[in-house]
């Protein structure tokens, strides 16, 4: 067994993305959630405490390379707020989600 490998589903679901400033940032992706024919993915950052993490949504868009997706974030706050409660009702059992008002 090699000791430098990390298992691997530890590591299955942390995707590295580049924020505005170049500056590399981990997130779990929790799950890819399909509204009016597109896709978006939630994320949790990594970094921050699990207990008060808010998601982050992303539409994925194709690029020339079949192996890459890129994300951009969602201005629409009338989309982010369906594909946020299509995840709360997928995962309600499995995340204690505190709504703010």
């Amino acid at each position: 067994m090699d000791e430098n490998n990390m298992p691997e589903e530890e590591l299955d679901n942390i995707i590295v993305l580049n924020d505005e400033n170049g500056e590399e940032v981990k997130f779990e992706f929790l799950d890819l959630v399909e509204l009016d024919g597109e896709e978006y993915v939630v994320l949790l950052p990594a970094e921050e405490d699990e207990e008060e993490g808010e998601v982050v949504i992303l539409k994925v868009e194709d690029t020339e390379s079949e192996e890459e997706e890129s994300y951009v974030s969602v201005d629409d706050e009338e989309t982010l707020n369906k594909v946020f409660e299509m995840f709360k009702e997928k995962f309600k059992d499995e995340f204690n989600f505190v709504d703010e008002d």
